[in-house]
């Protein structure tokens, strides 16, 4: 009972903090739905037993948006003062929040003890007692090669386009010259100048 619980919980939270992550205007805002999203997947994840990839989506996964969020905080021009303000108006939806996240775990744990949700045997069928990370390494490995392969192919074809559409020739633009860089004298990139005092300085 505790199981189909849990299920419908992290489930609903899911689709809800993805459809959020989508709709919300602040990108803050939108990378919060999305570590909500993420924990709520690793719960899932848990309930089917597969517990090396739920920590995997929290340490991986949240830890990667958790940087995301601080290159978003220092690349955007956000006025500090209005959010320390913010945060004292939200602090009880915060408060809330934390509460919800920490029932979730107390869900999760008692689901967890009352055994995993019979579902990685209708997909692979694996030998329970092999531990978690061998039985996901055996079916990557042999039943699932081919599709793995073809993942593993279209993540680089995706790198490749990334790094071609970063470099590509553009109008205007002043590129780095390493070797130019590096042929420069130490007296062609320093100049001194007995400059005289009360005068400004000669570009």
């Amino acid at each position: 009972m505790i199981q189909a619980i849990a299920f419908y919980l992290f489930a609903a939270v899911v689709i809800v903090s993805a459809v959020m992550t989508i709709a919300s205007r602040n990108p803050v805002h939108s990378v919060m739905w999305l570590i909500l999203a993420f924990f709520n997947a690793a719960g899932l994840m848990v309930l089917v037993g597969a517990e090396f990839i739920a920590m995997l989506l929290v340490i991986v996964y949240v830890g990667a948006v958790a940087v995301l969020f601080l290159f978003v905080v220092m690349m955007l021009d956000i006025d500090f003062a209005e959010m320390r303000a913010g945060v004292a108006r939200y602090f009880g939806i915060g408060l809330a929040l934390a509460v919800a996240l920490a029932a979730e775990v107390m869900v999760a744990v008692g689901a967890w003890s009352a055994g995993q949700i019979d579902l990685s045997r209708r997909a692979a069928p694996i030998d329970p007692a092999v531990p978690n990370i061998a039985a996901i390494g055996q079916l990557l490995y042999t039943r699932y090669l081919f599709i793995f392969e073809a993942a593993g192919l279209v993540l680089l074809v995706a790198m490749i386009g990334a790094i071609v559409l970063t470099h590509r020739e553009r109008g205007g633009t002043r590129y780095q010259n390493i070797s130019r860089q590096n042929a420069r004298r130490p007296q062609d990139a320093v100049r001194n100048v007995d400059q005289p005092v009360g005068q400004g300085v000669q570009l």
